[in-house]
């Protein structure tokens, strides 16, 4: 049920599943799987330069550490199309809620299909939107604070604990939203306990990326 697909000439697989349930019926899924954790960031630009040129598009990467999450800011820094924001954990609460308030502003964007550019005053704007975060910055939902409802959410490190999975799925994903899961070699045993527990099934990717928005 996997393909293979050849990014920077490096063996890759996709996984990928919905939000909307998370049933047997539902669900679907796939896993992009690297060869070589060293692949993994050249990996992840080569899935943005495509993805990414949707315009409005709201993205959410999940980081396990603050260094990968600096590390994956600086490797997307430089593609032109995607407005990039990292969430720390030690912004003010001014500072965070400027940025949650924006990206769910091009959510809401995204969801009207609001995708042509009127002038260049909305070039930039028109972009898509992408949160970096770890872990212990996604928002707190049991403190009344709200899911990011993002359209795509794309775990960089396989989290080791399915609740840590699904707690990134409930407080990042939108209801008809996506899963990517950047999988490295030995974590394909781990992404398949996740998903036999979670009720998630896997899918074979579409050739074409843009299937899958």
């Amino acid at each position: 049920m996997y393909r293979e697909a050849n990014l920077m000439n490096h063996v890759v697989y996709i996984a990928v599943h919905n939000a909307i349930s998370i049933s047997p019926s539902t669900e679907s899924s796939l896993r992009w799987s690297i060869s070589c954790s060293i692949y993994v960031s050249e990996t992840l630009v080569d899935l943005l330069e495509m993805a990414g040129r949707r315009p409005w598009l709201p993205m959410v990467v999940c980081c396990s550490t603050r260094d990968e999450l600096d590390a994956v800011c600086s490797s997307i820094s430089n593609i032109s199309y995607i407005t990039v924001t990292p969430l720390y954990s030690d912004l003010t609460e001014a500072e965070r809620a400027l940025i949650l308030d924006k990206f769910r502003y091009a959510t809401t964007k995204w969801n009207q299909n609001s995708a042509s550019i009127q002038s260049g005053d909305e070039k930039e704007e028109q972009k898509s939107h992408m949160i970096v975060a770890t872990d212990s910055c996604l928002p707190l939902l049991a403190s009344g604070e709200s899911s990011i409802s993002s359209s795509v959410l794309i775990n960089y490190e396989l989290p080791t604990k399915k609740e840590t999975y699904m707690r990134r799925m409930t407080t990042c994903l939108a209801t008809d939203g996506i899963v990517i899961n950047m999988v490295v070699g030995g974590e394909v045993v781990a992404l398949k306990t996740i998903e036999e527990s979670s009720n998630l099934v896997i899918a074979e990717m579409p050739i074409n990326i843009f299937e899958m928005f």
